[in-house]
């Protein structure tokens, strides 16, 4: 049995789940969330308390039924708590900047490049090397936070660029070192 799967998600008090058919709707105090999952796999909602089970231990069956858990988890918590991911700007002169909804980012390019957030995530600069992305939803959110450290990933050899706050750059000796 999957142990993820096994696992009963504790509905926290605001938050509601109903069930239509095959599709999930979550509503919490930071918003709502709309899932489509698998019919195969069965979930069910009991007072505070959701659980999932699976028809069989087809290989098929045991991988949907830890994922669909994880996600459905995932959704409570993202409309009761919510979701942040932080990247910091390491280089000489890179920067960040909010103008109105769009984050500029200045990375050493001849330009700024802009990135404007879907409905429902969130961009804040609390610092000019400080990025913070918000939202209900891990998968948007991470989403968000890869694309914009996309624009400049860090570098082996200086360490420069866009990374996820904590990350660990390996670094590499350069052409004069033995």
């Amino acid at each position: 049995m999957s142990r993820i799967g096994k696992k009963p998600i504790e509905i926290p008090a605001g938050v509601t789940v109903t069930l239509n058919k095959n599709t999930a709707i979550v509503k919490g105090p930071k918003g709502e969330l709309t899932r489509f999952f698998n019919p195969e796999i069965t979930i069910n909602v009991e007072e505070n308390v959701v659980t999932i089970t699976r028809p069989s231990d087809v290989k098929e069956h045991r991988a949907l039924h830890g994922t669909t858990r994880a996600v459905l988890a995932n959704m409570i918590e993202g409309v009761s708590t919510g979701f942040t991911r932080n990247l910091e700007l390491i280089g000489v002169g890179y920067r960040a900047q909010k103008q109105g909804n769009k984050l500029v980012l200045n990375v050493g390019y001849s330009h700024p490049v802009e990135i404007e957030p879907e409905e429902g995530l969130e961009i804040e600069v609390p610092a000019n090397t400080k990025v913070i992305i918000k939202g209900t939803d891990k998968e948007r959110v991470g989403a968000l936070a890869a694309n914009i450290r996309g624009v400049r990933p860090p570098e082996p050899y200086k360490g420069k660029g866009i990374r996820y706050e904590g990350e660990f750059v390996r670094r590499k000796e350069g052409k004069t070192g033995k």
